[in-house]
């Protein structure tokens, strides 16, 4: 009886020793921003991490999605995130280069031979915490995640893709980003800058001809109303940072803070998988809507010209020396 009752003691020391120990969330709440519907490619990781986040804070922590682009552009996104407007937000990687230039090297045309090296790359974490470091002070957001898409396909209302030549002639949208116009250019056209938000509006109204983006994105834009044409290149992944205000994110108590770090990996991570599985799904999706896809004769061509605005970035990224250990950074 003796014994019991010493054992039934320690057994509830414990118990309180492990609520004192219990993590205890302030209450706040979140608001999140994307450019894309609930559903895509950007809402998708961003409604997992909201979940996580609840949970595990017994529902302290909430977070607020605000998505389609309701709260502005993606660079709108970005200031609003400096401002601290808002506390998180997800964007294409491109539309970050503008207040972090250093972010260009994520998106130099053909930096990925395939997704294996770029899950290799996000995960090398020694790499990622010099690179995150660089966005954070650049842009006043800090990455605590990366998503990864499909490749930024080629889609268009005029005619089928199969070489560099037939690029000529036609009006490409190209984010308003002076890497991924460097690359058009490279292919002999001269790209026409546009949001994202005015993408849909001025395909349909014929202001351009066709624009660039993966499976995904095409699918949920429902590009098959006014595109007819997709043409499958490998110049660029889509990838997107999960952005926190630096601001907000310098406040927090360090429990809250790791709370958002692992909830953003794991969310990512879960993207990851999801984007996978959905890539296919999204082009089957788009053909359905009667759009038709094809591939180029000459890739060797296109790369050849899009890596040789490289040298102009250089500067830009860090030097050749960082490209060449995001290289390394991937093997």
């Amino acid at each position: 009886m003796k014994k019991a009752l010493i054992f039934a003691l320690l057994s509830f020391g414990m118990v309180l020793g492990g609520v004192s120990h219990a993590k205890e969330y302030k209450s706040m709440t979140v608001r999140i921003a994307c450019s894309t519907p609930p559903g895509s490619v950007q809402a998708v990781p961003l409604a997992r991490l909201a979940e996580i986040v609840h949970k595990e804070s017994n529902g302290k922590i909430k977070c607020e999605l605000y998505t389609g682009g309701v709260l502005g552009d993606e660079q709108a996104v970005v200031k609003q995130l400096r401002s601290n407007e808002i506390q998180m937000g997800v964007l294409a990687a491109g539309n970050l280069t503008p207040f972090a230039p250093k972010a260009t090297l994520v998106i130099l045309p053909y930096m990925f031979p395939s997704k294996q090296h770029a899950f290799t790359f996000f995960r090398n974490e020694a790499f990622m915490k010099t690179f995150n470091e660089a966005i954070t002070e650049q842009s006043k957001t800090r990455p605590l995640g990366w998503l990864i898409g499909g490749y930024r396909v080629l889609t268009n209302s005029k005619r089928p893709i199969k070489t560099i030549d037939d690029m000529a002639g036609l009006k490409w949208r190209v984010p308003p980003v002076e890497l991924q116009l460097a690359a058009f250019r490279s292919w002999g056209v001269e790209p026409h800058p546009l949001p994202w938000i005015e993408t849909f509006n001025g395909l349909q109204q014929g202001v351009i001809d066709g624009q660039e983006n993966p499976h995904l994105i095409n699918r949920d834009a429902k590009f098959w109303e006014v595109q007819k044409y997709i043409t499958d290149i490998h110049y660029m992944l889509w990838v997107a940072p999960i952005l926190v205000s630096e601001r907000w994110f310098a406040k927090l108590d360090p429990d809250t803070r790791e709370l958002f770090v692992r909830a953003a990996r794991e969310a990512a991570e879960y993207e990851w998988k999801w984007s996978e599985e959905e890539d296919a799904k999204a082009l089957q999706q788009c053909i359905d809507g009667g759009m038709v896809i094809g591939t180029v004769s000459d890739e060797d061509k296109w790369a050849e010209k899009a890596r040789s605005v490289w040298p102009k970035f250089y500067d830009t990224v860090g030097g050749k020396q960082f490209v060449d250990q995001a290289l390394e950074a991937m093997k």
